[in-house]
């Protein structure tokens, strides 16, 4: 079997190829390296140029000829969209249909897509999401991953598409870990600012949750890399087109996570306080029942001891 990998250079994607490699198990990457990194492509044969490119498509399915495409290429900054909606909806929705017209034309018959929990928007229900909660994207970026999802739908391939909930951690062995630019997520902003980079900011203390600060799922993007392999699998043992939530089921307020990151990295987080971002739910955590149910998926490295020790390894390193 032979995978072509999208975004391979990316945070998520480039933890999935170490995973495809520690297996011996045959890959290439796409990606234009607009917001990947190079020093991320280790293990695989890199193709670089941009989803938009149907001739730089085509050429690489007809040279490649992959049996099976994982779809991590998009951008993925939520203020950025807003701002841009247009540059969002031309990179994300119609590079992924230039993805699977090409996969049409050249008979690539599954894909395994990286989706979000962005989908679902502010929940609906109280308590944990599951597959079922209907979309209400509040952003650009949510609304294409929705139209992503759709476009998988409606394809001549079979899919999973993976809605992550908050992947966060780093590599156990040091080589990768999440560098964004700029950076949005929660945790690594926080070591940043140990680090001497600013202030982290906590964006409301008013909702109603136990401490005031929102709740979210984390969950380490090892065990994220690890749910795609179990996905290829699925796929290959006639496993129909399906959507699956990945998230540990465990929700941890921004200032659990705060004190948590203090007591293991044993330094002070820089922080102030900050009005709500317009949108921002007070909780996103998930159900992911159907994750074990269909993929076998269970979480080994998600614990926040874990998830925040491999973060702050890397970020020392880096």
């Amino acid at each position: 079997m032979k995978i072509l990998v999208t975004g391979g250079a990316g945070y998520i994607g480039s933890h999935f190829c170490k995973e495809l490699s520690r297996m011996g198990q045959p890959h290439a990457v796409l990606d234009s390296l607009e917001r990947g990194h190079l020093e991320a492509v280790k293990w695989g044969k890199l193709y670089q140029g941009n989803l938009l490119d149907t001739a730089f498509l085509d050429r690489v399915m007809a040279e490649y000829k992959p049996d099976v495409v994982v779809h991590f290429a998009a951008f993925a900054l939520v203020g950025e969209s807003v701002a841009d909606p247009a540059l969002y909806h031309r990179n994300n929705v119609v590079g992924t249909r230039n993805l699977l017209h090409a996969m049409s034309i050249h008979r690539v018959k599954q894909i395994v897509f990286s989706s979000s929990c962005a989908v679902y928007g502010v929940p609906r229900v109280k308590g944990k999401l599951n597959e079922d909660h209907p979309f209400g994207p509040i952003s650009p970026y949510g609304e294409t991953k929705a139209l992503m999802e759709q476009e998988l739908f409606s394809a001549n391939a079979t899919s999973v598409s993976l809605r992550y909930f908050n992947a966060a951690g780093a590599d156990k062995d040091g080589e990768l870990g999440e560098a964004h630019e700029p950076e949005t997520h929660a945790l690594p902003l926080m070591l940043e600012a140990i680090k001497g980079k600013g202030t982290f900011k906590i964006f409301g203390n008013d909702y109603e949750t136990p401490d005031g600060t929102a709740i979210r799922d984390y969950v380490h993007v090892s065990d994220i890399a690890k749910a795609h392999i179990q996905a290829i699998e699925y796929l290959q043992k006639g496993g129909q087109t399906t959507a699956i939530n990945l998230g540990t089921g465990q929700g941890v307020s921004v200032q659990e996570l705060l004190t948590a990151v203090e007591k293991i990295t044993g330094k002070k987080v820089p922080a102030e306080m900050a009005p709500r971002r317009a949108g921002d739910p007070a909780m996103l955590v998930a159900d992911a029942n159907l994750a074990e149910k269909v993929l076998g998926w269970k979480t080994t490295q998600s614990s926040l001891e874990q998830i925040i020790q491999t973060a702050w390894n890397w970020h020392r390193a880096h």
